[in-house]
């Protein structure tokens, strides 16, 4: 990966979560932060 594919791709996720925060109050981003807690403890058990 390039440094201006780096860069490209970090200015979407904040673009993305900014959208987030002004359209849904951070709704989706505390969804999907919940879930990854989620992914990660049922990883956690099967290690």
């Amino acid at each position: 990966m390039t440094n201006t594919i780096a860069i490209w791709i970090g200015a979407l996720v904040v673009l993305l979560l900014l959208a987030d925060g002004l359209a849904n109050g951070w709704q989706a981003s505390f969804f999907l932060a919940k879930k990854t807690v989620d992914l990660i403890d049922w990883v956690e058990f099967w290690r």
